[in-house]
């Protein structure tokens, strides 16, 4: 049994730094400097000062984005909560292409740059014109006159000797300018994104978290021998035969990981016997996954149960670890079932071949020009998504106890951690607690997360998956995590992850929190002093 060990501290670690007070300043005057701002920012260091503070204040933001920093963070699981709000990471030109999945295993494509806009502001879709012609008699002109809305203003369109010339002229421009209104859908943050298992390389699908913005960024381009070009920042991880590597690392002649095609075994024909009995499971559940009248998932017609049958969406010859998941069968019709079954069939038979990320050589990379960046998180477990076809990292990366074995190392809070809450909520304050109390936390959790770690062990000693065992173990273990932020993101994640009377809009962190935010603020302060400054004099309100 390994000894386990308590702490009551985290640990944040600069591992990695590009930040001064002048990138700020650069990105600020190259707009009226041009190249001339890397001379200009050498001058009197009280006018830096005053840009700077000017831009805090009137909240110009983006030159604030110019920079980069990652920490090396060990805390609690329960504090890394905390931080997935404000993740900002790795980034990808607006223009790479994402492949969504749905349910089914239906692809669609779009730029990571039209998803964000709907994430956040919302798709355009055509409004309908009010009810009305817009044609209407003049009595002092003696003829018909043609108006049309667009825009929320009135348009004339002139006047007509008859109702039909008047109306026409309406529908001619109606056609010309289509009004559109944006609205936020729900269903825009259900999509998924089609990713891939590390270890078996075959394709999965996994939700969609969160699509940021992560400011201009110097970018690189990776191209493979097929064509494809990935466009991303030199520090964003992109997947490798021998596994994850930062871009700016690879060279003409390395290997990624691409979507592509495996050949499949010759062998892989279910047996008679164990098709026999994944039929009779399958039947089992027809009941229970097919309504009295449901429609048949390949061709969309509706049909009688009698009339459909279970089929396996990836076939059992393709993955026979899907032949007893329930979210993989899906009503279909007896003729669609039947076309389906032997195409399948056929293919295992040949051999053929499917799905999977297979390596892919670069031929060429090379420097890429600066712009606007994005990124995506996704849920676990693989952290992954398909960018131009290649598989890149998502930019939440913390340990995982899905790959190796978790550590025994618990937090306990100290004797300085206040424990007792005052007050109503929204309107609460915590107060120190007594050497009774405080005794009895550590006490309690002492001895819960030592009972639960030795469980732990033996579930793993028993053969149990790393993945299933982990679910014993209490959040106040530790694990590790890199982040990387920006000066704005970084001013975002402390105003509200540290508490300061001075704030304009004071926050009441969890202290576990606030104590990573306060060794990253010093870290921060050390690098962008004037930036750090006007932050605090402006009422520590990210720009």
């Amino acid at each position: 049994m390994r000894e386990i060990r308590f702490r009551s501290d985290v640990t944040v670690e600069l591992v990695r730094a590009s930040a001064q007070d002048a990138d700020v300043l650069f990105a600020a005057r190259v707009s009226t400097k041009g190249e001339q701002s890397l001379e200009d920012v050498q001058g009197d260091p009280g006018r830096s000062r005053g840009l700077i503070n000017y831009l805090m204040r009137d909240r110009h933001g983006s030159p604030f984005e110019h920079n980069s920093m990652t920490f090396f963070v060990q805390a609690p699981i329960f504090v890394f909560r905390e931080f997935m709000r404000h993740r900002v990471g790795y980034c990808l030109a607006g223009d790479s292409v994402i492949t969504l999945q749905d349910k089914s295993g239906g692809l669609r494509r779009t730029t990571l740059e039209s998803l964000y806009q709907r994430w956040h502001h919302g798709v355009e879709d055509a409004v309908p014109y009010r009810r009305g012609s817009g044609v209407t008699w003049h009595p002092g002109a003696g003829k018909w006159m043609a108006q049309a809305r667009v825009a929320g203003e009135q348009k004339y369109l002139g006047l007509f000797t008859s109702e039909e010339a008047a109306c026409d002229a309406v529908a001619e421009f109606r056609d010309a300018h289509p009004a559109v209104r944006r609205r936020r859908l729900a269903s825009v943050r259900r999509n998924h994104v089609r990713c891939f298992d590390e270890e078996t390389l075959r394709p999965q699908r996994a939700l969609i978290l969160d699509v940021m913005q992560s400011g201009e960024k110097d970018l690189i381009a990776l191209v493979t021998v097929t064509g494809r070009r990935l466009r991303c920042s030199v520090d964003h991880a992109v997947l490798t035969p021998e596994g994850w590597r930062k871009a700016g690392e690879l060279e003409p002649g390395d290997m990624v990981m691409a979507s592509g095609r495996q050949p499949m075994p010759q062998d892989v024909l279910v047996p008679p016997s164990l098709r026999r009995g994944i039929g009779v499971w399958t039947s089992m559940q027809r009941q229970r996954l097919i309504a009295e009248t449901d429609r048949c998932y390949l061709c969309g017609g509706v049909y009688s149960r009698d009339e459909l049958v279970l089929d396996h969406v990836i076939p059992v010859a393709a993955d026979l670890s899907k032949a007893l998941d329930v979210e993989n069968l899906k009503p279909a019709c007896l003729p669609c079932h039947r076309v389906k079954t032997n195409s399948e069939q056929s293919l295992a038979r040949r051999g053929g071949s499917v799905s999977a990320a297979v390596p892919e050589e670069i031929v060429q990379v090379s420097p890429d020009g600066r712009e606007m960046t994005y990124d995506l998180s996704v849920a676990g477990p693989w952290h992954n998504f398909l960018a131009n076809g290649i598989v890149v990292h998502n930019s939440y990366n913390e340990e995982s106890g899905r790959y190796r074995e978790l550590q025994p190392v618990f937090y306990v809070p100290g004797p300085q951690r206040k424990l007792v809450q005052q007050g109503k909520p929204g309107q609460y304050v915590f107060v120190d607690g007594s050497v009774e109390q405080h005794d009895l936390v550590s006490s309690e959790v002492r001895d819960v997360c030592t009972r639960a770690y030795e469980a732990y062990q033996r579930l793993l000693s028993a053969g149990v998956a790393r993945e299933v065992a982990r679910m014993v173990l209490p959040v106040t273990i530790f694990s590790s995590m890199y982040v990387t932020l920006n000066a704005r993101s970084m001013m975002s994640f402390l105003s509200l992850r540290t508490k300061r009377e001075d704030s304009t809009f004071p926050s009441f962190p969890q202290r576990e929190i606030e104590m990573v935010a306060e060794r990253m603020e010093e870290e921060w302060a050390r690098l962008m002093p004037l930036t750090h400054a006007a932050f605090d004099a402006n009422g520590r309100v990210a720009p």
